[in-house]
């Protein structure tokens, strides 16, 4: 889940948002000349994300297209006979494989016959969610959720509301234009080089102007709350939030402190290294509540969910996100020494070092 971060001293300067008010559902907001930010949203706790349109040539590029479903159509819809009213989208650039970024792909590329571009992983990942839903596959999820100590009553739940929102992706486009990680892209007047990390999806997609201090951060950096850094059955041994916190360092290196940061979520801001420092923060402060409740008996990731998230009332939806992200931080401190794993009739436990 997208989860409200930790407060901490800023370390190198403070966060500021010159913008306190989102725009409305049918309002467009003009944060940077030919940079407009528009917000739609979404049928869940996280109940809205951020789209930007960039000015490119006689028309503008779309970076992220929203939810895949009705009430998203009918709010581009209003849009465009209204604030966007003769808005020629020359290009749809998708982040990341996530239905509230890729979810109106699909019908954005065939209403303005317009390219998509993604990264290739994020891209496949897209067609593996629409087609996830085979009994083989809920199988792996399965036997996924069972090993780390989900009884069959909360299974059936995680795979049943938990893993729904999935499914709320129009049929993607058949082809794509590949952008990856360290390209140069051109758009209008302004050139972004192209930042990919590793965490929240597998290869997020990040624009980076430097002529205008500008960064789209898409969700690795978001303004107030922490981006769902999970696993998932398909790779039930991946150190992703590991790779999390290395996109976050080579940010902190590669970028000046000064950018303006549009995230996908939240309100723009400035105070992209404090920003930083604060996630990475929280991520430790969770890693040493499990240290904690791992000290004298072995723990099972069911028995961990309630101590890092003992402030949330889960939902099956919310539920599957939490299991997801405690996992990540399970398998990150097995990589890192700080917890030993052990198998007892078919369930891992977990003991601190």
């Amino acid at each position: 889940m997208h989860s409200k971060s930790d407060s901490v001293q800023p370390s190198a300067e403070a966060l500021r948002y010159p913008w306190e008010q989102h725009p409305g559902p049918e309002e467009v907001v003009e944060v940077r000349p030919g940079v407009l930010w528009v917000r739609l949203k979404l049928p869940f706790r996280l109940n809205h994300v951020n789209i930007y349109l960039l000015a490119d040539g006689d028309g503008y590029a779309m970076i992220d297209s929203g939810f895949g479903n009705e009430e998203t159509i009918e709010a581009w819809t209003k849009l465009f006979d209204g604030p966007l009213k003769g808005v020629h989208i020359t290009r749809l650039i998708v982040t990341h494989s996530h239905p509230d970024h890729v979810g109106l792909a699909g019908w954005i590329v065939e209403r303005f016959n317009c390219p998509l571009e993604m990264s290739q992983v994020e891209y496949l990942q897209s067609v593996y969610h629409q087609n996830r839903g085979t009994e083989e596959r809920r199988n792996a999820q399965r036997l996924f959720f069972r090993r780390h100590g989900m009884d069959e009553t909360l299974t059936d739940k995680l795979l049943g509301r938990g893993q729904e929102y999935l499914k709320r992706v129009s049929v993607l486009p058949a082809s794509y234009r590949r952008i990856s990680h360290g390209d140069e892209v051109v758009i209008g007047t302004r050139r972004f080089k192209v930042i990919t990390g590793g965490g929240h999806a597998l290869d997020q997609v990040m624009l980076y102007c430097a002529d205008d201090k500008l960064f789209l951060s898409a969700d690795q950096v978001l303004s107030k709350i922490s981006p769902n850094v999970s696993v998932w059955a398909v790779e039930p041994d991946q150190n992703s939030l590991g790779e999390y916190l290395a996109s976050l360092a080579s940010l902190t290196t590669t970028l000046p402190y000064d950018v303006l940061v549009l995230p996908g979520h939240g309100v723009p801001f400035y105070g992209l290294k404090t920003r930083i420092k604060q996630l990475a923060d929280h991520h430790e402060e969770r890693c040493r509540m499990i240290a904690d409740a791992c000290r004298e008996v072995p723990q099972t990731s069911s028995q961990l969910v309630p101590v890092v998230f003992h402030k949330h009332v889960l939902d099956p939806h919310q539920m599957g996100f939490a299991a997801g992200e405690l996992i990540a931080h399970v398998n990150y401190m097995l990589v890192e020494g700080r917890l030993t794993a052990e198998q007892k009739d078919g369930v891992l436990q977990f003991r601190t070092t």
